[in-house]
């Protein structure tokens, strides 16, 4: 450990924001870096616990207390390689992972945890303002070609492992550019795109092929695909937005997030206009809005609303309000129930819950409108939580702009997944379980939200990693690859 009185003598101290007036006029990150003597203070408050049950929180099992103890000591570049040896791309984890270890830092049972997020992000962003991270090549190649389907985090950091096994991965990606939900799913201003775009280099370095605008299912058949390559990994996500069927869902103005968002992302990256809409502009310029869905997709499109120059911004959620803190001795080491409020919230928002949509109403084929009404839950008989609706509790809202953002129901099976043969689980996803990773189609195997469902960016880097493991041990026998 670090300093043993660290976590008496230190309060946690987080990353500071620019102001909201500040930040609204621009699609940059606004993220401010903390001065390294109050980082190596930061580190010092991880305390000699015993057993460290960030590792348990944390999907790719960073080796949290020791970089901790090597970033107090001022060993930065061991620290940069004892994180990268459990996650391929920490300046991703480092700025939009919810940091369930900082819920399972034993701090947090009767103090602040241990900023082990703001730690993971200036560990990795030094590496790279210092030139330590570089190509790192296979000595020798297997002659194995590999296709990997989506170039999200998962396909991506199965690629890069499968790559550095000496095997010749290539990716393939439906865009334009490489990324997937990374690059046109998260507003610039929480995650700006360079920072991928440094990685495709580097793991083009490394022998990794990129293939974009090629949907594959669609473009190019999955057989010829099998028929070129020794293994197919699917990693395409879970696309499919969960819609909301409601009397008057097809008035314009009702829309799905992620169209919304990814707009405003080919906008940042400079494409045309007419390219970045090609079925019509999604703008929220002066416009009363409403954002459906409490979760991280939502407060995305109320900060890009805001940057936009929204006249309103409303987030309904259909659950209860959670309460302001945990009770820790029920929650931890568990992702806690808690009011969260994000920086976009911030920047200027309504917030409502228990809310029920139930129709929308539009006027020579605009939305104007949304009725809702209040809802309860209650525990049925069988003890399940059931909605009920509030008596005599409609009230109707202005909207000029609606937008879904209630998560995904799972990948797209037309195309790639019908193609494959693969067989589906009850959810929906591909079925494949963590130990092997194969499907039921023989060569072709799954890892990301395609399998798990919606998830976490952190979930889909560990799923990439294992799975590359699995088919460097299906075409070796053998791996060298980390767990």
């Amino acid at each position: 450990m670090g300093k043993p009185t660290g976590f008496l003598e230190y309060s946690k101290k987080e990353r500071p924001y620019e102001k909201p007036n500040e930040r609204l006029s621009t699609y940059k990150e606004f993220l401010q870096r903390l001065p390294e003597t109050e980082l190596r203070e930061q580190a010092a408050r991880c305390m000699d616990c015993g057993i460290p049950f960030c590792h348990n929180g944390c999907p790719v099992n960073n080796q949290i207390p020791d970089w901790n103890n090597l970033v107090y000591r001022d060993q930065w570049r061991h620290a940069l390689d004892n994180l990268h040896s459990t996650n391929n791309f920490p300046e991703f984890t480092g700025r939009i992972c919810p940091a369930p270890c900082e819920a399972a830092c034993v701090l947090n049972i009767t103090d602040n945890p241990v900023s082990i997020k703001t730690i993971e992000c200036e560990i990795v962003d030094r590496g790279w303002d210092e030139g330590w991270i570089q190509p790192q090549m296979s000595p020798r190649g297997t002659g194995k070609r590999i296709a990997v389907i989506g170039s999200g985090p998962a396909g991506l950091a199965c690629a890069q492992q499968l790559a550095r096994a000496g095997h010749a991965p290539t990716v393939f990606e439906k865009s334009d550019r490489i990324g997937g939900l990374l690059r046109y799913g998260i507003p610039d201003f929480k995650m700006e795109k360079h920072l991928i775009d440094r990685r495709v280099s580097q793991m083009e370095a490394e022998g990794v092929i990129f293939r974009t605008r090629m949907h594959v299912g669609v473009d190019v058949s999955v057989q010829r695909i099998l028929d070129d390559y020794q293994v197919i990994v699917m990693c395409g996500g879970a696309e499919t937005p969960r819609d909301l069927a409601i009397p008057g869902r097809e008035l314009d103005g009702v829309h799905f997030a992620m169209d919304f968002l990814t707009q405003q992302n080919r906008r940042v990256a400079g494409d045309d206009e007419r390219a970045a809409a090609p079925a019509g502009t999604l703008r929220a310029d002066g416009k009363h809005v409403i954002v459906i869905g409490g979760g991280d997709t939502g407060s995305d499109c109320i900060g890009t609303s805001n940057r936009h120059g929204a006249a309103s911004v409303t987030q309904l959620e259909i659950m209860p309000k959670p309460p302001s803190s945990e009770n820790k001795a029920l929650s931890w080491p568990d992702w806690p129930l808690r009011l969260r409020t994000s920086s976009s919230h911030e920047e200027g928002c309504d917030r409502d819950w228990a809310v029920v949509t139930k129709r929308a109403i539009g006027e020579n084929g605009k939305v104007r409108a949304l009725v809702c009404a209040r809802v309860e839950w209650k525990r049925s008989q069988g003890g399940a939580m059931e909605m009920q609706e509030v008596p005599g509790s409609e009230f109707e809202m202005k909207a000029d702009l609606v937008l879904l953002a209630m998560g995904f129901t799972g990948p797209s099976a037309p195309g790639l997944i019908a193609q494959s043969g693969a067989r589906l689980d009850g959810r929906g996803n591909v079925a494949a379980d963590t130990r092997d990773y194969r499907t039921s189609a023989e060569r072709i195997f799954t890892c990301g939200d395609m399998r798990r469902g919606q998830s976490l960016v952190v979930w889909a880097i560990r799923e990439g990693r294992q799975c590359a493991r699995a088919v460097d041990e299906f075409l070796m026998g053998t791996s060298n690859l980390p767990l």
